[in-house]
């Protein structure tokens, strides 16, 4: 069975198991890649920046070679390279989680039980809860479901059909180390300069998916011209230059304002607010967020799909045209 078939139904397969099963309480294979990355910090740490390039080498490189010689075993066999590929498509994407997450925090708001809500935050993002008041925690619920439907679905999902099994866990591992040590923390502003801009380059393609695909699915119950402006004009205002787009396209698409203060790993930062002419963020804008990442979920699998396998035609249109040019010299 060729690649570009093996990957449509393996990644395929993938998104329907995180559909119906979504991720495991114990035992998670990202989880535990997180534990041994921490393992592997504790080795390594040092206030420095080579270190802390080494420790993104060790941790992702590995990751990605076990991924290759996995895939590398199971080559002989469609079957098992499909099982395969479906396995590591539903490791490392998150989006049944990341709408069942947000939810609950939605279903605690719309109850008044504000200390749940703040309880159930850290589920999602890692802001400081106790700092935010009801309309704050779904201003910062719709703002994570945003950012990780790029990080835990499309970007996953893009790199999945440029490089396979290996590019799947490669991206996960990349995003998890930015997640563990990329943010601007004392302890970690030289240590995990290098997993910070590695995963700004690896989420760079999935994120402007991600915002053209918000645009499209904007459409069902949305502004799909809002998310084209608020893109636009605001996305270079965020400072993450990936966060930007997929949030402007977001706050478009809903017709709400994003941005603004938030308290974030101990500090305070004033963001840019993205979709200034938008409402306030309200608590039922949680669910049409979490509908509106999973439309987006969808359209980027089959864009995945289908660019994998237009890529893998043209390949082989090319290899039978150099065939032919050399059987006609």
């Amino acid at each position: 069975m060729r690649a570009d078939r093996i990957f449509a139904y393996g990644a395929t397969a993938g998104l329907i198991g995180d559909l119906v099963l979504g991720d495991p309480r114990r035992g998670h294979p990202v989880a535990a890649f997180g534990r041994a990355a921490g393992a592997v910090e504790s080795l390594l740490w040092r206030d420095h920046r080579g270190w802390g390039a080494v420790h993104t080498l060790v941790c992702a490189g590995g990751a990605a070679g076990a991924a290759a010689l996995a895939s590398r075993a199971v080559r002989r066999s469609p079957a098992a390279a499909v099982a395969l590929t479906a396995a590591a498509t539903w490791a490392v994407v998150g989006g049944t989680s990341l709408g069942r997450e947000a939810r609950a925090v939605g279903s605690a708001l719309e109850a008044g039980d504000v200390e749940v809500a703040r309880e159930r935050l850290p589920h999602l993002c890692g802001r400081d809860p106790q700092a935010l008041d009801a309309q704050q925690i779904a201003r910062a619920v719709v703002e994570s479901v945003a950012e990780n439907t790029s990080d835990a679905v499309v970007g996953a999902l893009v790199w999945g059909a440029l490089g396979g099994v290996p590019g799947l866990v490669a991206f996960r591992a990349i995003n998890t180390l930015d997640a563990m040590v990329g943010h601007r923390s004392a302890r970690y502003l030289r240590y995990g300069w290098a997993s910070a801009r590695l995963d700004d380059v690896a989420g760079w393609p999935g994120a402007r998916l991600t915002a053209a695909l918000a645009v499209v699915a904007g459409g069902a119950d949305g502004d799909p011209r809002g998310a084209v402006r608020a893109w636009r004009t605001d996305a270079a205002k965020h400072p993450s230059p990936n966060a930007g787009p997929v949030e402007a396209a977001f706050a478009g698409a809903l017709g709400v304002r994003l941005g603004g203060t938030l308290s974030y790993a101990g500090r305070v930062e004033h963001r840019p607010v993205l979709n200034a002419a938008g409402r306030p963020v309200g608590v039922p804008d949680i669910e049409r967020a979490a509908r509106l990442s999973r439309r987006v979920g969808a359209l980027a699998l089959a864009a995945a799909v289908g660019g994998r396998l237009a890529l893998g035609a043209l390949r082989r249109g090319a290899r039978g045209g150099a065939r032919t040019g050399r059987g006609d010299a």
